[in-house]
């Protein structure tokens, strides 16, 4: 019998090497490559054998709508699109200690009392999870508790009539496949226990809810296929100095994607957010200078966020320009519109750009606020009273309208916010409606004046040596 080769797998992308490199080709990791040998070889054909004739369906069917489960916690069946669909898998990723086994045991915690529940823990003994348990107020929830890795095991568990309806595997970085000779956490690995998983979930029409680390540049470790086998994907995510957390949807086929959960950590586990906007505005110290309130759209939610920024003297041949929170290359983009359109020259000055709260905007529609702050650090002038800002910027200066004004509007009126600059193509009809006053920005110099960036301003600021 032919001996079976050796092949060298990529531990970040899953790509095939035919000889051990320190460097990946596919996705340009160093030291990610590791011998793997596989159990049999890849067969070359499908060989002389005749299949089965597969059935075709007219496009126009009804279908029943996916049945739901919810979990009793709003913001987790907010994000998952109504709550868990039964034959679902389920990916939840984030960063180590962010809290992602503090959310899926509150979870099943919660949906104990209505279906059977199971925890399968990999990294933990059980005594561990029931200390995290008392912690979080659920000893008492009748959820059956397992520590296991070996997946022929679990399979072998699961596998029985009147069987858990909610699974967690915490995480699948630990489960193995004792039919693979490589270590468990590798691309081989992971990629099995998790299609062995997914597809006994299916058969027996539970939900599994399988936990993932993040890699240092914040991707599901794994390959990607692993995203592909699952039906929904969350990131768990947040700042370590906050107290905040999002949970994300990345993909969803049973729900809308783009949608955020926001909880609290607490001492006593994470605690919904029923209006979050509130919250991230409850430390915003009014007449600040370099302070603007952006009126975004998280999936289907309206949130308001403090954008703020700083714009100090640089010592440095070249200026700083830090972002927590936003795109660093659009605060380039701003930046070189403010100065070719507006005459608004920062070259010798260090920029500092926060969003508040720890939360992440990746909306076009933040470029207005992101100007409003940068001009209102600019001329030390606080933005006016009571006003919030959206509006996507065009390279030629224009202010470009977005979508969703009447949501935006209604949840700025609803927070006590009575004016808004907005695009010149937003609707006047939701902001009466809100009883918001509306003031049309159409070039990005209609946003100078009421910032205090006159002329003298912008000369004072291209000559920074007669300031000091």
């Amino acid at each position: 019998m032919a001996r079976t080769a050796a092949q060298y797998v990529c531990q970040d992308c899953g790509a095939l090497h035919g000889k051990w490199t320190g460097r990946c080709d596919g996705c340009g990791a160093w030291n990610s490559v590791v011998e793997e040998v596989p159990t049999e070889a890849v067969p070359k054909g499908l060989g002389a054998g005749r299949g089965q004739v597969v059935p075709f369906v007219p496009l126009d069917g009804v279908s029943a709508d996916a049945p739901r489960r919810n979990s009793g916690i709003a913001e987790f069946d907010r994000v998952t699109g109504g709550g868990l669909v039964p034959g679902s898998g389920v990916l939840i990723g984030g960063d180590p200690g962010i809290g992602k086994s503090t959310l899926v045991l509150q979870v099943v915690g919660r949906m104990a009392a209505s279906f059977p529940c199971a925890y399968i823990s990999g990294e933990e003994a059980i005594d561990q999870v029931r200390m995290r348990a008392a912690r979080l107020g659920l000893e008492n929830a009748p959820v059956q508790l397992a520590s296991a890795t070996n997946v022929r095991d679990i399979m072998t568990t699961l596998d029985v009539d009147g069987g858990p309806a909610v699974v967690v595997i915490d995480s699948i970085q630990t489960m193995y496949v004792d039919a693979l000779e490589s270590a468990p956490g590798s691309v081989a690995q992971v990629r099995a226990s998790a299609q062995e998983l997914v597809r006994l979930a299916k058969r027996r029409g539970f939900t599994v809810l399988l936990v993932g680390h993040v890699t240092k540049e914040g991707a599901i470790a794994g390959p990607r296929v692993l995203e592909h086998m699952v039906d929904t994907v969350l990131y768990f995510e947040g700042e370590r100095g906050h107290q905040f957390r999002l949970l994300r949807a990345i993909k969803n086929r049973y729900g809308p994607t783009d949608e955020i959960g926001v909880f609290e950590m607490t001492d006593s586990g994470l605690m919904e957010v029923a209006n979050p906007s509130e919250l991230f505005l409850a430390e915003r110290r009014r007449n600040a200078s370099g302070s603007a309130v952006f009126a975004g759209i998280e999936g289907t939610r309206p949130l308001l966020v403090e954008i703020q920024a700083l714009v100090a003297p640089s010592a440095l041949a070249t200026p700083r320009r830090a972002v927590v929170g936003w795109d660093s290359a659009r605060l380039a983009m701003v930046l070189a519109v403010l100065d070719a359109r507006c005459g608004l020259s920062l070259a010798g000055r260090d920029v500092y750009l926060n969003v508040a709260g720890g939360l992440r905007i990746g909306e076009p529609a933040a470029d207005l606020a992101v100007a409003g702050a940068i001009l209102s650090a600019v001329g030390d002038r606080p933005a006016p009273e009571g006003t919030v800002m959206f509006g996507e910027i065009g390279l030629s200066g224009e202010v470009r309208g977005v979508g969703q004004t009447p949501q935006r509007l209604k949840e700025a009126a609803k927070l006590g916010f009575v004016r808004a600059m907005t695009p010149l193509d937003s609707a006047r009809r939701p902001a009466t409606e809100a009883g918001i006053e509306i003031r049309e920005i159409v070039h990005l110099r209609d946003l100078l004046a009421p910032f205090g960036c006159d002329a003298d301003t912008l000369g004072a600021i291209a000559r920074p040596e007669e300031v000091h």
